[in-house]
């Protein structure tokens, strides 16, 4: 039986660097129904900027694909999936400062940046058939939100 989610959005794009833009910006509205304060929106945009232009930069070696994104809210956690079906990865190497793309100056960081800035990060990988990576990140409820039993009405003589 498949999961229920609060909510759950799909998008498909071509592997364009000017879509990048494109699906960070509709993540993070997506994700806005969480109420996440701006850090957490900026971490949610900053891990699927590095998840999409990872897609744009390695799936595809210059010919054009579709890169698809499946997200989904469940309770104060979002799920999102960034796959293609691209040339897959070899040796998924998470260590810091590893490019496959040295001559474009990649700094290497993707995985590093999106574990940094998500709860958990998963990748899945096939060569000749594609990349899923999977992040999630629970929004942290505001503390500071009023209690409605607490407020006291005012009302005018």
């Amino acid at each position: 039986m498949k999961e229920q989610f609060e909510n759950e959005m799909k998008l498909e794009f071509l592997n364009k660097g000017a879509n990048e833009a494109f699906a960070r910006i509709t993540v993070a509205a997506f994700a806005s129904q969480l109420d996440p304060t701006i850090e957490e929106l900026a971490d949610i945009k900053t891990a699927v900027s590095e998840a999409v232009t990872n897609c744009i930069i390695h799936a595809y070696e210059n010919r054009q694909g579709i890169i698809k994104i499946n997200a989904q809210l469940k309770g104060n956690e979002i799920i999102i999936q960034i796959s293609d079906n691209g040339k897959g990865i070899e040796d998924i190497a998470k260590e810091p400062l590893y490019t496959t793309k040295p001559n474009l100056e990649r700094s290497g960081m993707g995985f590093t940046i999106m574990e940094s800035f998500m709860d958990t990060m998963k990748v899945e990988s096939i060569v000749g058939l594609g990349t899923k990576v999977t992040l999630t990140k629970t929004i942290k409820k505001n503390e500071e939100e009023i209690d409605e039993s607490q407020l006291t009405s005012i009302t005018k003589e």
